[in-house]
């Protein structure tokens, strides 16, 4: 099964492709779509829709996995990353992928043991989960990795509940 893991944001949405096969994981691509602050929300937005398009006719996931919602202090930047959230769900949408969605703490919890674990720590697992030479960076695509193998590791379990 393939996955394709989001950790959306408007400035910077990292991304990470995950083959889960017999038990085994390995990184098939990882990124960050950057967007440039002084463009147009519009613009930006348009630019993640087509990425994440494009990942997804190259790599013909099983499912997309996203990070949820973290609602901080600040509102307006948790806005923003709605909105690049509902671009990267329309994405899937269009192209008929289901998606997943998981809390920062859920997919800590899947890849640390902890869901307060450090995003170093989250990244140190990463590498070694994919067996890579090195962690992943940055930490966007470290983060889009671990939530692909979130799921990737979940999603038999959810498969076996219905």
């Amino acid at each position: 099964m393939i996955v394709l893991g989001i950790d959306p944001g408007t400035a910077n949405t990292g991304y990470g492709v995950v083959l889960a096969h017999g038990g085994r994981l390995a990184a098939l691509d990882g990124g960050v779509i950057d967007t440039r602050a002084g463009v147009p929300l519009e613009r930006r937005l348009a630019q993640i829709h087509a990425r994440v398009c494009d990942l997804i006719a190259e790599h013909e996931p099983a499912a997309l996995a996203v990070e949820d919602l973290y609602f901080g202090r600040n509102a307006h930047s948790a806005f923003a990353v709605g909105q690049a959230r509902g671009v990267v769900l329309l994405s899937a949408g269009m192209a008929g992928i289901p998606c997943f969605s998981y809390t920062p703490q859920a997919v800590k919890q899947a890849v640390c043991g902890s869901g307060a674990a450090a995003k170093e720590q989250v990244q140190h697992m990463v590498g070694t989960l994919l067996s890579l030479p090195e962690p992943p960076r940055p930490d966007h695509a470290a983060d889009a990795l671990a939530v692909a193998i979130c799921h990737a590791n979940g999603a038999p379990l959810q498969e076996a509940l219905g």
